[in-house]
């Protein structure tokens, strides 16, 4: 786990140097001072905590304690004091302060810190401080292992394949003998900063694996009660979206049954509907339609003497087929089109010779003429016949 750790080091310190090089910190903060305005003043109260950053200074032997963007001197530690007698004063300058939201930096004068602005392109943002060492020594006079530095993006307008840099860096001969005299105090840092003005730069000088790690309880308990209320959330819309599943399958159950009551009565309906109208659609289809024996007979008178049809059938609705042979079959569409019962005669495929009896073999193909073209010939097994 500590190895998984040590390898992800690089990854996340990439996404801590783009987070603050990004708007979006600027903004939240923002946001949450606009938000916060406009509570009352109790609430503000109970909601001020987070991070605070108190900043230690180098004065000589002793240490200045002071709030970020303030010049008074909140305490001063002499450090020949004992690390008990250092860590009660530091505690006395940070009262009211949760230990949890304490964060301490040293912070060293602006003459003590080599500031260089580098022009890099933005492909080495994903290995920004391997870069920046390997740049040391073109850079200052120092080589990468003789410093504590750290890369500042800085924005640049109008440019996307650009990086603005800035290298801050400090000597380890300088800055060693402070870690060291803190470290043996007992005074944990979570940063080594230099002052611009009466306000912090920015930076950390510390190395990413020498920086305090903090584990934070309420963090863990707001993400417990985060995930808890993301939980409730969802546990809420899903009992909405059940009753609502509910209300919407007894709805359809109803309409269901509302249907089958509906094609029950028009099942009845058709019924009545056909049995009124069987006997006149009978008699209709009747008086609309020649009988089979009418068209065979004209059929029969039509075709010459030296023909004769192996097959002739009549389908319910109303086309006629005939097949035979003849000496010429040709001919013989002219002369069913003559007929009174038939209507729109000619060949189906191809008109062929038999070998046995020379004659022309051919499938014709008609349909009954009806006094009401728009309504189907129904005359069940009895409308197909054979004849010759």
């Amino acid at each position: 786990m500590v190895s998984l750790a040590q390898s992800m080091r690089p990854q996340l310190e990439q996404v801590r140097r783009a987070w603050r090089g990004s708007p979006l910190p600027g903004f939240l903060r923002w946001w949450g001072a606009e938000l916060r305005a406009c509570l009352p003043a109790r609430w503000r109260a109970s909601l001020s905590g987070g991070a605070q950053w108190r900043i230690l200074l180098p004065d000589g032997a002793r240490w200045q304690v002071r709030a970020p963007g303030d010049e008074a001197v909140l305490v001063q530690i002499d450090a020949s004091l004992s690390p008990a007698q250092q860590q009660a004063a530091l505690r006395e300058a940070c009262a009211g302060i949760d230990p949890q939201d304490l964060h301490l930096a040293l912070c060293l004068p602006a003459q003590a810190v080599l500031r260089r602005h580098l022009k890099l392109p933005t492909a080495a943002t994903a290995n920004l401080r391997q870069v920046v060492a390997y740049e040391m020594d073109r850079q200052t006079p120092f080589t990468a292992d003789q410093v504590y530095f750290d890369p500042l993006e800085r924005p640049i307008g109008g440019s996307s394949d650009a990086l603005d840099v800035e290298l801050v860096a400090a000597p380890r001969q300088r800055l060693e003998p402070m870690l060291t005299q803190l470290r043996e105090a007992g005074i944990e840092l979570d940063a080594v900063d230099a002052l611009d003005g009466d306000r912090r730069l920015g930076a950390n000088l510390l190395p990413p694996d020498q920086r305090r790690r903090r584990v934070h309880p309420r963090k863990r308990l707001n993400l417990a009660l985060g995930a808890l209320f993301v939980l409730l959330v969802v546990l809420a819309m899903g009992q909405w979206l059940h009753n609502r599943r509910a209300v919407i399958d007894a709805m359809q159950a109803h309409v269901d049954a509302m249907h089958d009551q509906a094609r029950s009565v028009m099942k009845l309906r058709q019924r009545l509907v056909a049995s009124a109208g069987a006997a006149g659609f009978l008699a209709r289809q009747r008086s609309q339609s020649p009988t089979v024996l009418a068209v065979l007979d004209d059929v029969s008178k039509r075709l010459p003497t030296d023909t004769w049809l192996e097959r002739f059938n009549i389908g319910n609705d109303g086309s006629v087929g005939m097949q035979g042979q003849s000496p010429q079959a040709a001919r013989l569409v002219d002369l069913l089109k003559k007929s009174p019962y038939l209507s729109e005669p000619g060949f189906q495929g191809v008109i062929q010779t038999d070998p046995r009896t020379h004659k022309e073999r051919f499938f014709l193909t008609a349909h009954l003429k009806t006094d009401d073209a728009g309504k189907p010939n129904d005359k069940g097994g009895d409308d197909a016949a054979q004849t010759r």
